[in-house]
């Protein structure tokens, strides 16, 4: 079945989360923040967090790697980051580095950077991913060959499905998304995988195994 979401960061602005849920979304990602001139973040995650689990609407987050992320040195730095930020969160959909402004001349850098950030997340008990347009990302600025089939993909393309990235978990559709609860134009993503039953089942990013008191 497929899941409607959206994708928020400080530029969004909210009037209700719980009128976006009667609009038939079922789960936000959340900028939590990035490494852009220096590590930041996202002013307004607190907040749309709360608001947004209050809504009991499924929360992921993503971090905006920034033009520098070109060497799995980077990549590992970025990943202590949002580590960090991450503490005292639990989030049902993965969390994703979100790959956009690196020159395109660092591509297999920017791939390094990517693979070691997933795998260092994945190290620490979070479902890790990578987002990136269809073309000037995932054909551009990375070696999809390394990441297709290893992590989860979130790619970018409007108007129509993406046609290069041939596997992905989701799509985002559209930048020009209006709805009942935004006071601004959203982002607009569908996603065709169970992430929350995954991630709660193996007890990752952030959702703790419960054990018997007795055991």
């Amino acid at each position: 079945m497929i899941k409607q979401g959206i994708d928020l960061s400080r530029w969004n602005t909210v009037s209700s989360f719980d009128d976006i849920k009667k609009e038939g979304i079922d789960f936000v990602i959340l900028r939590i923040g990035g490494n852009n001139g220096g590590f930041y973040k996202d002013p307004k995650f607190e907040l749309y967090y709360k608001a947004a689990k209050k809504a009991k609407l499924n929360v992921g987050c993503y971090y905006d790697t920034g033009k520098d992320f070109i060497s799995s040195v980077v990549g590992y730095d970025c990943a202590m980051h949002i580590l960090k930020l991450m503490e005292g969160h639990a989030f049902e959909f993965p969390v994703y580095a979100d790959i956009e402004t690196v020159a395109t001349v660092h591509k297999e850098g920017a791939t390094e950077a990517a693979i070691t950030f997933c795998e260092t997340l994945e190290q620490h008990g979070y479902f890790a991913g990578i987002y990136a347009s269809d073309i000037s990302g995932f054909k551009d600025r990375l070696n999809l060959s390394k990441l297709e089939g290893r992590f989860s993909l979130w790619v970018a393309r409007y108007g129509k499905k993406p046609e290069y990235v041939k596997d992905y978990a989701m799509w985002q559709k559209s930048n020009m998304g209006q709805l009942k609860g935004m006071l601004s134009k959203v982002d607009l993503n569908e996603c065709t995988v169970n992430f929350p039953s995954i991630i709660k089942k193996k007890h990752l990013n952030g959702f703790k195994e419960v054990r018997n008191a007795n055991s």
